[in-house]
């Protein structure tokens, strides 16, 4: 039987924002949620010819990110990202097998959405958690029908996967980014930090400022920007959340 493929959308050499160190960051395509500030919805197809992906094995993608090992000196390593990594849990599991037995630190960089108790994906996700370093979850909202409002999908199911990561002992950093009127209410806020203060093995929550960066790619595939008009936030509102949320107790 040959290895599950995976479907590329594109790949960092020197990633440096995406987990410990210098990483090697494989961006994959798919994505079930619809985020109105999402900067690659170029990623969201799930299948589809002429999509400009990539069809790679995990020994392909290792071989060639094996080439700048050089560069990750102590901490570096493989980040795996999206649109949605979960949703090609067995080329992920298989590229993070095959990364530790090379001594490779790996990093999965997911929004969670994929996560189910239910079979056969929970016994797919225990495997990949062998092999997994560290998870870097992006909370888009904490409250559930304003991430419903922002996302498409209910967050219940990712904070449940946040929450049995603590309790496996999984390595984690939380996400959160930034958006004017949307998720910078000082309400939501301490609702997740409190949230965040019942996980045991957070070591890092990251504030993401909201930017447009990526509007011209809504533009290039004829969809309708959903944020428009919202500027970044004010280095005052980024230095609010991030006083709230990345205190640690």
């Amino acid at each position: 039987m040959g290895e599950t493929l995976g479907r590329i959308h594109s790949v960092e050499s020197f990633g440096s924002a995406d987990g410990p160190g210098v990483r090697y960051i494989v961006f994959l395509k798919g994505c079930n949620m619809r985020c109105k500030y999402c900067h690659n919805p170029d990623t969201w197809a799930k299948c589809g010819e002429n999509d400009g992906s990539q069809l790679m094995s995990p020994s392909q993608v290792l071989k060639t990110a094996m080439r700048y090992k050089a560069y990750w000196k102590q901490t570096g390593g493989i980040t795996v990202s999206g649109g949605e990594a979960l949703l090609q849990i067995d080329f992920v599991t298989e590229l993070f097998r095959l990364a530790k037995e090379n001594g490779v630190n790996t990093c999965l960089d997911t929004s969670g959405n994929p996560f189910t108790r239910n079979e056969p994906f929970f016994g797919k996700f225990n495997e990949l958690m062998k092999y997994t370093d560290l998870f870097m979850l992006d909370i888009k909202h904490i409250d559930d029908e304003e991430h419903k409002k922002l996302t498409g999908q209910t967050n219940k199911n990712i904070l449940d996967m946040a929450q049995y990561l603590s309790d496996n002992g999984k390595k984690m950093w939380i996400r959160h980014v930034l958006v004017p009127g949307i998720t910078d209410d000082e309400k939501y806020l301490r609702q997740l930090k409190e949230f965040v203060d019942t996980l045991k093995t957070v070591d890092r929550v990251e504030v993401l400022p909201y930017h447009t960066l990526g509007v011209f790619k809504w533009k290039e595939l004829g969809l309708k920007y959903q944020l428009e008009g919202i500027q970044p936030p004010d280095a005052e509102s980024i230095a609010k959340a991030k006083e709230i949320l990345a205190s640690r107790q």
